[in-house]
């Protein structure tokens, strides 16, 4: 798989002409695991959405192997670069196997139809998350971290080198979660680039080649997860009071908060 690069340049990009990011500049490392972190509101979505052209910048730009991604057609973009936004809008009446096949559809034009490499595809997608027995089930049928299943399925369907995911761990418990980081750990050992909002410190750190936190719009550390999850970054990041030791399991950062006020004793 022939697995683009991607930046941002001097980007400045917000809603309705207010900056959420002004002059970042990020170089997301090719063929890595890229986990975004941050506060609620610091611009992580922002950021994601710009890389995946569902916002135009305001000034700067997004390059993709050397070209402002403006100047691509969408279906070009397509199938270099996926995106599973936050909290996407299932179509109604939908079968799980019908939404999954939906990632096809840039690869799709009049001299290339449906074909059998497109179902093995599909198929493949599903079996890689663990939801192709259930692929003739409607999908409003499904609990939340079910769907957020099929949603990457679909994203992994489309064939993209680089994937970009907002928080996609969201509504699925532990163990699922898990599942679904050790599914981006497998791209990206196979070469496709992954880039992820993450809101667990530890499973970001645990998993991620190379991580981003942001403040205030700002990209504040960057790099390995042992450069970034710091206290001090944790405290200019979140104000957030932390001792980081080392996983025992994985010798990557834990992040263990302090306690915020002392128990009192019992009168």
């Amino acid at each position: 798989m022939n697995v683009p690069t991607l930046s941002a340049e001097s980007l400045r990009v917000g809603y309705h002409a207010a900056p959420v990011i002004d002059g970042l500049d990020l170089a997301v490392p090719t063929g890595g695991f890229t986990a975004i972190v941050g506060p609620n509101a610091c611009g992580k979505s922002t950021l994601l959405r710009a890389l995946g052209r569902m916002l135009r910048p305001d000034a700067g730009r997004v390059v993709l192997d050397g070209r402002a991604i403006g100047e691509l057609r969408s279906k070009e973009f397509a199938r270099r670069v996926g995106l599973l936004p936050q909290s996407p809008v299932t179509p109604d009446a939908i079968t799980v196997g019908d939404l999954v096949a939906r990632g096809r559809y840039p690869h799709q034009s009049l001299l290339r139809q449906w074909s059998n490499d497109d179902e093995r595809i599909v198929a493949d997608a599903l079996e890689e998350v663990g939801m192709r027995e259930f692929s003739d089930r409607m999908v409003d049928e499904l609990s939340g971290g079910q769907r957020q299943r099929v949603w990457i399925a679909m994203a992994l369907a489309q064939e993209t080198g680089i994937l970009l995911l907002d928080e996609p761990t969201t509504f699925l418990d532990i163990a699922h979660q898990i599942e679904v980081l050790e599914l981006c750990a497998r791209l990206t050992a196979r070469g496709r680039t992954v880039v992820a909002v993450l809101h667990d410190l530890n499973l970001a750190a645990r998993y991620a080649d190379h991580m981003v936190a942001m403040h205030a719009g700002e990209i504040i550390a960057e790099g390995e997860a042992s450069r970034v999850v710091t206290p001090a970054v944790l405290k200019r990041a979140y104000a957030l009071d932390a001792i980081v030791l080392e996983d025992p399991e994985t010798g990557r950062p834990l992040v263990v908060p302090r306690a915020r006020q002392q128990r009192g004793s019992e009168s």
